[in-house]
């Protein structure tokens, strides 16, 4: 029985062993954490005091306030990496389930094993990693049987809305996926209880937000950053906004204009002129944003699109800048704490310090650290080789049979939906892409594969088996 199994799987099980040695040496290199400059401070201060951040939603906090007791960032990121391994696990599974071969279905699963940028990512105290996982995990659950059942749609939609309470993109991600379960015809008990099922957490987070910041919602930032996506474009002889918002057009010509996320923090920007992320600030901003989309749609299609597609260069763009770019790579890290204030005259320092409960700031040790920078600057994962997963997972729905076409544009849509949200709302940043691949590898692996009617999927998959009839058998005995 372990035999069979092991000769099954033999060629991912290598994988998966590689990619644990090499976010082994990355622990090792790069002692306790990699700390990203202003949003791993907000979820560390977030979580030592449970308050939900005015200028991101917290989620993550929770997680990190779960795992405080043990004062330890070291096992913050490994579970992190964990969860980055499980996250390929998912999608091994899910690509076996629908017929592909041992070895179609590792090669596919190897850049969320090996990917460099990947594993830095899951080195950082940030959102992202525990974000993705929950979404690839998701997935699997509503692409595994043809028929949602009420309790799989439940789970899968708690965990849907879990990961937008981890970062606000994903609740327009809650509406790409309802509807294509619709599309799919997945039995209408389990979506419905999915679709209640998500709005669980949202309104959980939502109910407490208010409570501890006095208004309802996830948090108070989605009008800044919207107003400084329109920053890049907005002319506003062209726009003539309201007397009332005036004040927030830009002052410089549109080709001399920085990238759209620096407009909130850079010093002298007019937002500044008003407290950060107030509510007043969101509702005035978002006015403006609104004004200048609605006179200006095609700009706005327009600068979209040039953000998405930065996602396929072969190398790295410095966008929005070079540092940013650079606090990405293993090479990039900082070994010191920043002393600004995060939250009523609590530095970064003492948060991370607090956390940690002593010394906090990375250290790095060679010769492992070195070996992660060699490693990252050859182990990655290049644009075009997303755009062609991408390109393969569209042939995939359009030439396939109707069912795993549907199944193949649940996967497309969902990680369309994530390059294209955080460019239509916020900027591009290279970190966003990596939230892309799962679901380009999951569209691809879809499109590789056989209809349902051929009976390629293994026994008790549902091969062969009309909605109808998984209905029945899902219904109380009769």
């Amino acid at each position: 029985m372990i035999r069979s199994v092991v000769r099954k799987h033999l060629f991912f099980g290598l994988a998966l062993v590689a990619a644990a040695l090499v976010r082994l040496c990355a622990m090792l290199g790069y002692r306790r954490a990699i700390w990203f400059d202003g949003d791993s401070y907000s979820y560390v201060s977030g979580a030592l005091e449970l308050w939900p951040s005015r200028s991101r939603s917290s989620g993550y906090s929770l997680f990190l306030w779960a795992l405080e007791p043990f004062h330890s960032t070291t096992l913050v990121v490994a579970l992190q990496h964990l969860l980055g391994l499980l996250s390929a696990v998912v999608v091994y599974a899910l690509l076996r389930r629908y017929g592909l071969p041992g070895w179609g279905a590792t090669l596919l699963a190897a850049p969320l094993l090996l990917d460099a940028y990947q594993i830095q990512l899951e080195h950082m105290i940030m959102a992202d990693v525990l974000f993705a996982t929950l979404l690839v995990v998701a997935a699997a659950i509503l692409l595994w049987r043809p028929v949602l059942t009420v309790p799989w749609g439940a789970a899968a939609g708690a965990l849907l809305g879990c990961a937008a309470v981890m970062r606000t993109v994903g609740v327009p991600l809650l509406v790409v996926v309802v509807v294509c379960l619709l599309l799919r015809r997945a039995g209408w008990r389990g979506v419905v209880a999915a679709a209640l099922a998500m709005v669980v957490p949202l309104g959980a987070y939502a109910t407490w937000y208010r409570a501890e910041q006095g208004s309802f919602g996830l948090s108070s930032a989605d009008g800044t950053y919207l107003w400084a996506r329109t920053m890049t474009f907005a002319d506003c002889s062209e726009i003539r906004p309201p007397a009332a918002v005036r004040w927030l057009c830009p002052t410089v010509p549109v080709d001399e204009r920085i990238a759209a996320s620096r407009y909130i923090w850079t010093p002298g920007s007019p937002v500044r002129r008003m407290p950060m992320f107030s509510d007043e600030a969101n509702t005035l901003t978002r006015r403006f944003a609104l004004h200048a989309i609605e006179a200006q749609p095609l700009d706005y299609a327009v600068t979209v699109f040039r953000d998405a597609v930065k996602a396929f260069s072969w190398t790295r763009l410095p966008h929005p800048s070079a540092n940013l770019v650079k606090s990405y790579e293993f090479a990039g890290t900082q070994t010191t704490l920043p002393t600004y204030e995060v939250k009523d005259d609590l530095t970064a320092a003492e948060a991370a310090r607090d956390y940690e409960d002593g010394p906090a700031q990375t250290r790095v040790v060679q010769p492992f650290a070195g070996a992660m920078v060699a490693y990252q600057r050859w182990i990655h994962v290049p644009g075009p080789l997303l755009g062609v997963l991408l390109a393969v997972g569209l042939a995939g729905v359009v030439l396939q049979a109707r069912r795993r076409r549907a199944d193949a544009l649940l996967a497309l849509a969902s990680g369309l939906a994530l390059l294209v949200l955080p460019a239509m709302t916020a900027d591009f940043d290279h970190r966003y892409v990596l939230m892309v691949l799962p679901f380009a590898v999951l569209a691809t692996g879809l499109a590789f594969s056989r209809t349902r009617e051929e009976g390629t999927l293994p026994p008790g998959s549902g091969a062969g088996e009309s909605v109808a009839d998984r209905q029945a058998e899902v219904r109380p005995g009769r």
